[in-house]
């Protein structure tokens, strides 16, 4: 009969995990990692709450966003039943949490979830170094406590699990840091035009809103984000007597102004990464009209990329509402009632609809 029941619970055991696991693998965002394996833990070991907090180094803390039922919670790293089992690599089967002196209450006082069984498992990472703690709560079966068997389960999916989020940390550390670049690169051009850092960093973040109102995937409106940076990355190669002049431009003057597009393609177009393809596309294009009538090439409609499309808009929008060292920033209002008034000509309408339909979204970076 024993030996049937482990039969039994073994084949479920498996099932669990191969049904898990093509997920986790196929999963690109950390936030969705995390929450896939707490949940596998979570049906692993029976238990009401599964959690997977992440060490952050920088401000010594323990953080997770996958406490079933909650939002973020932070604590100390050295405290509470996760902070023995990351101190000592240990992992901790408490029956009764209240009565244990090495308990951390806090998390219960900010939810007023009562917490009784404990399960702790440490993930290490490749060097074997704890880069993370798994934390199951209450057992939902009698005896109502976990098992040896219970931590074999889940010391199971940790090895899964840390070297899965050893591989995701890289590659955020990786995005991050090609994130920083492309924005520097991007703040380098502005500087010679005397526009703050800002600049840069809220085209960015607008092009993203817009392409996800639009319906686009995370995947490509995030593209699109941090491609958007270098957009006027030509400007480095336009005369500081044009670049920085706060009068109006002669029509000489403005010739040279509109190279930029140009010179920004020309410098970004020779790249084998799509992202800076990317980049090179939104360079060229940011000054195309929807009605034909803008520049270098004068192109229309949905021959316009749509990425260039989005950053047009975005470029002027906050052109207009922020201060230029040639202008003072327009009202809610006469922002408005430009882009309405240019819908079908310079912009396409559509774009135009998302962006007065979410309005307070976009111009809640200018209040």
């Amino acid at each position: 009969m024993n030996e049937s029941k482990n039969e039994s619970n073994t084949e479920e055991i498996l099932n669990l995990l191969f049904s898990y696991m093509p997920k986790i693998a196929e999963e690109r965002k950390m936030d969705g990692l995390l929450i896939l394996m707490a949940d596998l833990g979570r049906s692993l070991v029976g238990a009401d709450r599964c959690s997977l907090w992440l060490i952050d180094e920088n401000k010594g803390e323990m953080w997770t966003k996958v406490a079933h039922g909650v939002d973020e919670l932070r604590i100390p790293m050295n405290l509470g039943f996760v902070g023995h089992t990351v101190k000592t690599g240990e992992s901790l089967c408490i029956k009764d949490a209240y009565k244990d002196s090495r308990f951390d209450s806090r998390s219960d006082q900010k939810t007023t979830y009562h917490t009784q069984s404990v399960l702790t498992v440490p993930l290490k990472n490749s060097e074997g170094a704890i880069i993370g703690v798994f934390q199951a709560i209450n057992k939902k079966n009698p005896p109502y406590y976990f098992s040896p068997k219970d931590v074999e389960y889940l010391s199971l999916t940790a090895v899964y699990s840390g070297k899965t989020l050893e591989s995701a940390l890289l590659t955020k550390e990786l995005e991050d840091t090609q994130a920083e670049i492309l924005n520097i690169l991007g703040e380098v051009s502005e500087h010679r035009s005397k526009e703050t850092a800002d600049h840069v960093t809220r085209v960015a973040a607008s092009c993203y809103k817009m392409a996800c109102y639009l319906g686009l995937s995370e995947y490509e409106a995030n593209q699109i984000r941090l491609a958007a940076p270098l957009h006027d990355l030509g400007k480095v190669a336009i005369p500081d007597a044009i670049l920085q002049k706060t009068g109006k431009f002669t029509p000489d003057e403005y010739e040279v102004m509109k190279t930029h597009t140009v010179m920004g393609h020309h410098l970004l177009k020779s790249s084998s990464r799509k992202l800076l393809q990317l980049a090179a596309e939104m360079a060229i294009g940011h000054h195309e009209h929807w009605d034909g009538s803008g520049y270098p090439k004068g192109l229309s409609g949905e021959n316009i990329p749509l990425s260039s499309r989005i950053c047009a808009v975005v470029d002027v929008f906050d052109a207009l509402s922020s201060a230029r060292c040639y202008k003072e920033a327009w009202s809610e209002e006469m922002v408005k009632d430009f882009f309405i008034k240019q819908k079908d000509h310079q912009f396409q309408k559509e774009l135009i609809d998302i962006l007065l339909l979410h309005w307070d979204d976009f111009i809640s970076e200018y209040k």
